[in-house]
């Protein structure tokens, strides 16, 4: 009986793992099945190499411009040009976020102008700010920062303004001032929506770079395609554009991370 008990305890959890790692060999099924044919189609000449490169052409393009120093150098402006937009916005996202969760006269004057700025689309300021500005790197960085001020705004803002009342009044019973139930109790609950917001900037930070680098750029990814579209180089383009979705997920496993270590206290429903 004792055998028959421990078995059928242990048999789920092996069940588990081996869907666990059918399901993980599964996802990569498809992305390879089309790596595959996109092969095929650019051997048999179904798809012109001046129309899409293969795929094994690519990554011979991508070890070579590794080697040559050409896409590191580019990447670390583009790199460069992420960070201080993202700095500028994701800060105005904090602060305008902060005053207008904890007081509601900065509600008052904050939140109307954030919800203008919501429904002008930041890729349509490109020309104003280009006459603002010129076409050097400030109009890029400034759309950059532009885009990623309000997804942190308003999820920073939701969050403080959802915070359990229950535990503002546990804080208050305790004896704690105004600012201390802000950073023990308030910053805390709000902690989890302002990382889907960094996470939904950081998505948009990137996108906005690729437009944003078509501005008359000397260096970075987007100066590469414009040159490979010129010389009509697709597999430069390819190559620029798996940088680009690298760098997306790259940036969101990061904010993964950070959730990870700093949510260590919150319960979760998923299972392992």
């Amino acid at each position: 009986m004792t055998a028959l008990v421990i078995g059928s305890e242990t048999a789920p959890p092996r069940a588990r793992r081996r869907f666990s790692l059918a399901r993980f060999g599964g996802r990569w099924l498809s992305p390879l099945l089309l790596l595959l044919l996109w092969e095929l189609g650019s051997r048999t000449g179904l798809i012109p190499e001046r129309t899409l490169a293969a795929p094994s052409a690519v990554i011979g393009t991508l070890i070579g411009m590794v080697l040559s120093g050409e896409l590191p150098s580019n990447l670390l402006v583009s790199f460069a040009r992420v960070a201080v937009g993202l700095l500028i916005g994701v800060s105005l996202g904090l602060g305008l976020g902060l005053a207008a969760g904890l007081s509601r006269g900065a509600e008052l004057a904050i939140d109307p102008l954030m919800q203008i700025k919501r429904t002008i689309p930041a890729l349509a300021l490109t020309p104003l700010f280009i006459v603002w500005f010129g076409i050097g790197e400030t109009p890029k960085i400034a759309l950059i920062a532009f885009g990623t001020i309000f997804p942190v705004y308003l999820n920073l803002y939701a969050g403080i303004r959802g915070v359990d009342p229950r535990l503002l009044d546990a804080a208050k019973s305790f004896g704690l001032s105004r600012w201390e139930q802000v950073w023990h109790v308030v910053l805390p609950a709000a902690l989890p929506s302002l990382l889907v917001g960094l996470r939904y900037a950081l998505s948009i930070s990137i996108l906005v770079l690729v437009v944003a680098e078509q501005i008359n750029a000397s260096a970075g990814l987007g100066y590469l395609i414009n040159n490979a579209r010129d010389f009509m180089r697709t597999d430069i383009i390819v190559v620029c554009l798996m940088v680009y979705a690298i760098l997306g997920l790259g940036a969101d496993w990061l904010v993964r991370s950070l959730e990870t270590r700093a949510l260590v206290w919150r319960p979760s429903i998923v299972e392992n």
